[in-house]
């Protein structure tokens, strides 16, 4: 993943600093074991994701860049059920704070602290061939307290949705985008109020996906343009997603 960012928007929407440059790119390895063990009905699985960050950033008076291991993301339980129109999965995971941070540092890989994080999703498809979809992806991220700097940041609620449609069997091309919200305010170790803002941002693009069956592999190349941002950088990704059957 690339992502791409010359602004940040204060909690009024407008530009601060007005000379910002934020380029990052991130590669991440993601095993996947889903059983056949069954749990109401559903398939029960886990997984976890491994990301290395490159960071290079330029603010007024000061740049800085890093690359090193980020914050890795274990998912112990993931729920999935599978229907005749629809598929659906729910899970709990969470971030281990296991990349570098240091409070001084402009580009750090890791957060410093841990992160619960509840999913929700589901793809309902329109026809019996199922080549035309609806997707929704919910995610609700519980944060703990940031020891170096005795502040807990605020809880964040993530929907992500897609509409997309198959073409010859194994090309699905659609529309896709997410809208992140902060919840709750950043507080201080006593319990006070940190920030009284709360950050925002949305995203749309497109998307193309493809799966090739000799080789048992699906890409999927995405482009996300940001707006209405709010107390947060504002910019574009880019994501390359290849997955292996095993």
């Amino acid at each position: 993943m690339y992502k791409f960012a010359d602004q940040v928007k204060n909690a009024h929407g407008e530009k601060r600093p007005k000379d910002f440059d934020l380029m990052a790119y991130a590669q991440a390895i993601r095993p996947v074991y889903i059983t056949k063990w069954k749990v109401l009905g559903a398939y029960y699985g886990m997984d976890v994701l491994v990301p290395f960050i490159y960071t290079d950033l330029e603010v007024p008076g000061a740049s800085d860049s890093s690359f090193n291991l980020g914050d890795i993301f274990v998912e112990p339980i993931t729920l999935s059920w599978h229907g005749k129109r629809f598929d659906a999965a729910v899970g709990y995971g969470f971030w281990a704070p296991s990349g570098q941070y240091d409070k001084n540092d402009l580009t750090n890989p890791g957060k410093g602290f841990w992160t619960h994080m509840l999913t929700a999703g589901a793809t309902w498809f329109f026809d019996e061939p199922k080549t035309w979809a609806l997707s929704g992806l919910c995610r609700y991220e519980i944060n703990m307290e940031n020891s170096d700097v005795h502040i807990t940041p605020g809880q964040e609620f993530t929907l992500e949705w897609g509409a997309s449609k198959t073409f010859a069997k194994t090309i699905d091309v659609g529309l896709v985008g997410y809208y992140q919200q902060q919840i709750t305010k950043d507080n201080g170790h006593d319990g006070t109020v940190a920030s009284h803002d709360l950050d925002h941002v949305a995203s749309v693009g497109p998307e193309v996906n493809a799966f090739i069956p000799k080789l048992k592999l699906f890409a999927s190349l995405r482009y996300l343009y940001e707006f209405g941002a709010s107390d947060r950088p504002q910019g574009s990704t880019v994501t390359l997603t290849l997955t292996k059957i095993l």
